[in-house]
């Protein structure tokens, strides 16, 4: 009798029979894809780390963003600029110890460390991601690789 149930690879694996020789290739998997809310971000130096601050004037935006950020916390946080579709910078909070708290109209996320050279660190990505979007980049705000905000400057 043939089993019922799904093995996640055979959801994976292209249609055609492996009896065949054929589709003995790469998994087939399905994109990853979310629609990331648009926001204003601001990003500061504080004490121990930078602190980056998102606003949606849109609720329903506002709201999606909160969610993302709830489902997402605790997974590593990471910047990524873009201009005209090219990764130009990305910089990954590894260093440190990121913290989400919710705001009126968006969310506010702290990234510290205890350590100074990690502290010196997470300020120097701050430099970089600011000055990449003063210069025309979008700035995208992920966690666990997921992205919960995008900013155009």
């Amino acid at each position: 009798m043939v089993n019922a149930m799904m093995n996640p690879m055979t959801a994976a694996m292209p249609s055609s029979s492996p009896a065949t020789g054929m589709g003995m290739g790469m998994p087939v998997m399905a994109p990853n894809m979310v629609m990331v809310p648009r926001c204003t971000m601001k990003m500061e130096k504080c004490a121990g780390g930078i602190k980056i601050t998102c606003m949606c004037d849109d609720p329903a935006a506002c709201v999606m963003m909160q969610n993302l950020c709830t489902m997402m916390a605790g997974g590593m946080c990471s910047m990524c600029c873009t201009m005209n579709g090219m990764t130009v910078c990305c910089c990954n909070m590894t260093m440190g110890a990121c913290k989400v708290e919710m705001t009126a109209n968006g969310c506010c996320v702290t990234c510290t460390s205890g350590d100074k050279m990690c502290c010196d660190m997470i300020q120097a990505c701050c430099d970089c991601m600011m000055m990449c979007m003063k210069s025309g980049c979008a700035c995208c705000l992920m966690m666990g690789g997921t992205p919960v905000c995008c900013c155009m400057c």
